[in-house]
């Protein structure tokens, strides 16, 4: 039945939308496998975006949850589902942390940019209960939950990756991603995969695998994990193998 009581959420951090949808995200200890919970009680009755109570959040979390917004808006725009009017909020996400999350990373109480990355994360929000996520983030959850890498840092090391790779399903709407975050790509997959990962790296981001401590003789093990997370995988402009990962994981590494 409906709830007794009236849900507000306050996020205090610019990441993960959580606030505007209708899911939660369980790690079953055993498995090792990210599972999600959906529900309709779960929609708050109020968010209150407050950008003031970011401040305080340190630069290299920042970065992460930061990249976490755009990976939402990213992989929205570029999936399967995709739909006309969750593009607006996931293409103008994805501006405003290309505006703004350098900014912020570099001084904490830079007030327009905190409220820029607010809002980001609000519009990756949005797009996580119409459309979701794809194959990003099915990539980045074994780093999560086998080696407990941050999840926002698991998907800002995936990102240049899977963006490159699935270029050439969408070449107009990659285009349109590389030029919200101020770069101008070709349909050559270079032109993608060496700007987005600068992108990343200079935020003070780990872009190896190797530098997380992550071992090699794991990758196998990670790419079954990802393999098997059908839900996101599903949703991915490009058939994502499991040799696809695999490689993936290895030029990652």
């Amino acid at each position: 039945g409906p709830r007794k009581a009236g849900l507000a959420q306050v996020p205090t951090t610019s990441g993960t939308g959580s606030e505007a949808g209708i899911r939660a995200l369980v790690t079953d200890p055993k498995t090792m496998a990210k599972l999600a919970v959906e529900s309709l009680h779960m929609l708050a009755d109020i968010a209150v975006i407050d950008p003031a109570l970011t401040f305080t959040v340190p630069a290299r979390t920042t970065a992460a949850t930061g990249v976490d917004a755009m990976a939402h808006c990213v992989e929205a725009f570029t999936n399967r589902k995709a739909h006309p009017m969750v593009d607006i909020y996931a293409i103008e996400g994805t501006r405003l942390v290309g505006r703004y999350l350098a900014r912020a990373v570099k001084d904490g109480s830079d007030a327009e940019a905190r409220a820029g990355l607010s809002l980001a994360s609000l519009y990756g929000g949005f797009c996580l209960g119409p459309v979701n996520t794809a194959g990003g983030h099915a990539l980045a959850y074994p780093l999560g939950t086998r080696w407990h890498v941050a999840h926002g840092a698991a998907n800002a090391l995936i990102f240049p990756h899977v963006l490159a790779f699935n270029t050439p399903s969408a070449q107009e709407k990659t285009k349109a991603v590389m030029a919200a975050l101020g770069y101008e790509a070709s349909d050559d997959t270079a032109s993608v995969f060496d700007p987005a990962y600068a992108f990343c790296a200079d935020l003070g981001i780990e872009m190896k695998l190797s530098g997380l401590g992550v071992p090699e003789s794991d990758l196998d093990a990670m790419a079954d994990d990802a393999f098997a997370i059908r839900r996101l995988l599903d949703n991915n402009p490009r058939d994502l193998t499991r040799a696809d990962i695999r490689s993936i994981y290895a030029a990652a590494f």
